[in-house]
């Protein structure tokens, strides 16, 4: 892996401990020589993992819509920032850039890029692997609702095995780099059967 998404929130959040974690994995991708890419804030958690990889030399790219720049939360002091029309081509040039992906606590549009990165995966366009650092337990109602979807047959049990989660860094970035996408023909299956 050269270069990860991450997925996370433009606000801070209320426990310090969220923006801890973001500054310990910044600096712990950039250490791995893994480039950052992000959405290109300033602000609240984008801009805390930003800093934290530059802090230690890393390369970080943010790619932020234009009508986002005017309102002046654009990361200047960033590797390198791509301008795009809108977020849709947002998503579209994250999700060419990069070998694999991670959401870390934010809000509708952490969880709107999350998605977007697990269908391409369901639908075998891309076979990344696609984590959640699972700080202080954030992530835990959606995983619980993603484990309902399996039992209510909504979700198949190998497209939720697709969601690598831990809480601590080390260890999901062991199970990102041991990761394989499911077959093919199980994914087609689930489409077909949907």
């Amino acid at each position: 892996m050269k270069k990860i998404a991450i997925f996370c929130g433009a606000s801070i959040g209320f426990d310090p401990v969220y923006a801890e974690q973001a500054g310990v994995l910044g600096k712990f991708l950039a250490q791995k020589n893994i480039e950052i890419i992000f959405g290109g804030g300033k602000f609240g958690m984008m801009g805390t993992i930003a800093d934290a990889a530059l802090s230690e030399g890393g390369k970080v790219t943010g790619v932020i819509p234009d009508f986002l720049k005017l309102e002046e939360i654009e990361h200047t002091g960033i590797t390198r920032m791509i301008t795009t029309e809108n977020m849709s081509d947002r998503k579209v040039i994250i999700s060419k850039t990069v070998d694999a992906y991670i959401a870390l606590p934010g809000g509708f549009g952490t969880l709107d890029e999350l998605m977007e990165a697990l269908t391409l995966g369901q639908l075998h366009i891309e076979q990344k692997p696609i984590a959640l650092l699972n700080t202080k337990g954030f992530f835990d109602p959606l995983i619980a609702q993603f484990d309902l979807m399996v039992r209510e047959g909504f979700l198949k049990q190998e497209n939720r095995d697709m969601v690598l989660i831990d809480e601590h860094i080390e260890t999901l970035y062991q199970k990102m780099c041991n990761y394989q996408a499911p077959e093919v023909s199980k994914i087609v299956n689930t489409v077909a059967s949907k």
